[in-house]
């Protein structure tokens, strides 16, 4: 126990163990479990757990009822603390004060985690309060948390005053366990979906409280797809999941020595403060002293009832932006995945359909085969940007053809998207010219002129995928992030090439001068993390049979080892062997239109 707070101590990313067989009518919230205490005293023995920076390490703010914040229908704050809640909650509250279709939940203020250090759990006074969050949930949800009949199954998110994507941690289907697994299959009428979604919190929980690298778990279901001789999770039935599950849990128990928690409770305990300590995992770290965000601000946690995009041809889950990110075109674009949680979106590891029949490949859009949700989506992103004044990233959920916001913040963007997005929302009388002025950073302007494939090498490319963010740049092949570093230290430009990128990757796509992906689309981690760094990108190449391990590439008949030279265009989405010929681009009418208003706003100012 931690001497001041009473609460329970749990190192991070580590072990965990189920509680007391409890009925299974209802599983207590409030209780502490005994357990917890003699698993931290085990854990302590093998794995002292790693002091976070001292900027963290300030003392536990008292817990006041303001340090959570519900929202949900009929819910109204009035204007949300974004310093307190964090980007992601306050929106939250906003949006839903709006009357936008947003699952109820409630926040954790950011100050309720400072000063959990590594092997602390949550205090006994913010334990109290959670449980009675919990408690006003299960009422506006109409289900109860870990009962068997009718499960309330929670997300828990993390979201910082400033939106740092993919580089903290989530949870999801929180509340799952061998018992209530029942409960939502006879309550859904979907054992698939049950299982697959108890599978999904077993996998997730296992890598980001318990420590158990992902890959493992991957491993697990691609070797047990190979058997049926399947390709995509959604062949899978409820019978299959039902035989995967068990490999799942106890790959845990063998990682770990301890098995995976069955009491739902103490799952959503051991997230929150999970998630309180993803603010000082190595990638944000990274993230922040990239992006020069201050190490003091911490994340508050969103802990929210689950939608679920996993239900069938009706249901899906996707990422859009009100206007193009990449060039600043008006009109919706993006992506979406049918009987799908949002993960699958963002990581990349799958190929998602298009948003919109204006996209390529319509036929297989979201427009053309829900055209009522997607109606209705655009409206509320319509609402959204109107209500926030600027170009808006989207995450939804289709839940058997309703509709559900997740989140809603203001879009990475590439420079050029920058200065037309400020451009057109001045002229359209959302913003004033000098707010447009004020909105993007004089010192990127220089990379409107920076190169772009010439007209005559584009008959040289080898492959091609979307065009995630824009500019030409020639460098050296890498396929691990540790390469990209150490090629970039060479003083060389790097084109870093992966199957997919993680959070992890985050310090090789900073080394990187361009980034190419196999898998994903324009909204995935890739794409969103190269606009906002400046990269060149192009995603979901699928010509590409990348091997990192033996530093490979191949692309048909041509292969690439790491080092070698290659071109590629993110404006155009092409990648070309060797250095292909450049030139420069010419500043559009875009540019011209900020540049004179700024002289304007200089003279008037």
């Amino acid at each position: 126990m931690s001497g001041s707070s009473g609460g329970e101590r749990w190192p991070m990313r580590s072990k965990t163990r189920d509680g007391p067989t409890t009925p299974c009518n209802r599983i207590p919230i409030g209780r502490t479990c005994v357990e917890s205490v003699m698993i931290s005293a085990a854990i302590a023995e093998t794995a002292p757990p790693r002091r976070p920076a001292a900027v963290f390490s300030a003392p536990v703010q008292a817990v006041g009822p303001d340090m959570i914040v519900p929202f949900g229908a009929g819910l109204v704050h009035g204007r949300a603390d974004v310093g307190r809640l964090g980007n992601k909650g306050a929106r939250l509250v906003e949006m839903a004060a709006l009357g936008i279709p947003v699952p109820p939940g409630f926040v954790i203020a950011a100050d309720a985690g400072r000063g959990l250090e590594a092997g602390e759990g949550l205090p006994a006074a913010l334990r109290t309060r959670i449980d009675e969050a919990v408690r006003a949930l299960e009422r506006r949800a109409d289900a109860r948390f870990g009962d068997c009949d009718r499960p309330l199954l929670l997300s828990v998110r993390s979201g910082a005053a400033v939106s740092m994507p993919g580089m903290m941690d989530s949870i999801l289907n929180l509340g799952l366990n061998d018992r209530t697994v029942a409960g939502l299959a006879s309550s859904s009428g979907d054992a698939r979906f049950a299982y697959d979604c108890y599978r999904r919190l077993v996998q997730c929980f296992g890598s980001v409280v318990m420590g158990v690298p992902g890959h493992r778990f991957e491993a697990l279901l691609d070797e047990h797809k190979q058997e049926l001789g399947i390709q995509r999770d959604g062949e899978l039935t409820a019978d299959d999941w039902r035989v995967l599950l068990p490999k799942f849990l106890r790959l845990v128990e063998t990682r770990c020595g301890l098995p995976f928690p069955q009491d739902p409770a103490e799952q959503l305990r051991l997230a929150v403060a999970a998630v309180f300590r993803s603010w000082m995992n190595p990638r944000a770290v990274a993230f922040r002293a990239l992006h020069d965000v201050p190490e003091d601000l911490g994340t508050a946690v969103t802990v929210q009832a689950m939608v679920f995009g996993n239900r069938g041809p009706e249901s899906g889950t996707g990422v859009l932006f009100t206007r193009d990110p990449s060039t600043g075109s008006p009109g919706l674009c993006g992506e979406f995945l049918a009987d799908a949680q949002g993960e699958d979106v963002v990581s990349g590891t799958c190929d998602p359909d298009p948003l919109s029949a204006a996209q390529p490949n319509p036929d297989r859009s979201m427009e053309r085969r829900l055209p009522a949700v997607y109606a209705e989506l655009r409206a509320v992103s319509t609402r959204l940007e109107r209500a926030f004044a600027d170009m808006q990233d989207i995450e939804f959920t289709v839940e058997g053809g309703r509709l559900f916001i997740l989140q809603s913040r203001s879009g990475k963007r590439s420079t050029e998207a920058a200065v037309r997005i400020a451009v057109d929302m001045a002229e359209e009388g959302l913003i004033s010219r000098d707010e447009a002025v004020r909105r993007v950073d004089p010192q990127l302007l220089e990379e409107l002129l920076r190169p772009v494939l010439a007209p005559e090498a584009l008959s040289a490319a080898i492959a091609a995928g979307l065009p995630a963010s824009p500019g030409a740049v020639t460098g050296r092949a890498a396929f691990t992030t540790e390469d990209a570093v150490r090629l970039s230290g060479t003083g060389a430009p790097v084109i870093l090439c992966r199957p997919e990128t993680s959070p992890e990757d985050i310090h090789g796509m900073q080394a990187a001068a361009g980034i190419v992906t196999a898998r994903g689309g324009f909204t995935s981690h890739a794409a969103t993390v190269a606009r906002g760094l400046g990269r060149a990108c192009i995603c979901g190449a699928r010509d590409l049979r990348i091997d990192a391990e033996a530093g490979m590439m191949r692309i048909g008949d041509v292969t690439v080892r790491t080092g070698d030279l290659l071109t590629i265009d993110g404006g155009l989405g092409v990648l070309l062997l060797g250095a292909a010929p450049l030139r420069q681009q010419e500043p559009d009418g875009a540019t011209a239109r900020l540049l004179e208003w700024a002289g304007v706003c200089r003279v008037g100012g």
